[in-house]
């Protein structure tokens, strides 16, 4: 259960550093994904920004915690970091989006993030 944990956390960390990446980088496009695509009418810039270096830090922040704090440290981190998804599907659908994507990518995304806070919780 151990390489599971740890594995699953770091492949979430590192999927975080992704979308930091895919938000600063490639703003359109991401944003399309995440369900909420940016009005081309409007300042989208600082949006896409905020999102990118937030989904980045995340994944530094998990990944800093897993290797110099412990299992412990990160399942807490975790377990706090699943509000941001669960949110995001809220904001998907107030905002018009696809329930598709906000159930099965946000949704799902705050379900496994929980998941692998309690394997870590069990190591």
């Amino acid at each position: 259960m151990t390489v599971t944990a740890y594995a699953l956390a770091v492949v979430l960390n590192l999927f975080c550093l992704f979308l930091g990446y895919q938000f600063l980088f490639r703003p359109a496009s991401a944003a399309t994904g995440y369900g909420v695509p940016a009005r081309p009418d409007g300042d989208a810039g600082a949006y896409l920004s905020i999102k990118g270096l937030r989904d980045g830090t995340f994944g530094l922040v998990g990944l800093a915690l897993l290797l110099f704090v412990g299992a412990r440290a990160e399942a807490w981190f975790m377990l706090a970091v699943a509000i941001v998804p669960l949110c995001d599907t809220l904001i998907v659908l107030r905002h018009g989006g696809a329930k598709a994507v906000a159930f099965g990518i946000h949704f799902a995304t705050a379900v496994v993030v929980l998941i692998s806070a309690g394997l870590l919780f069990a190591v």
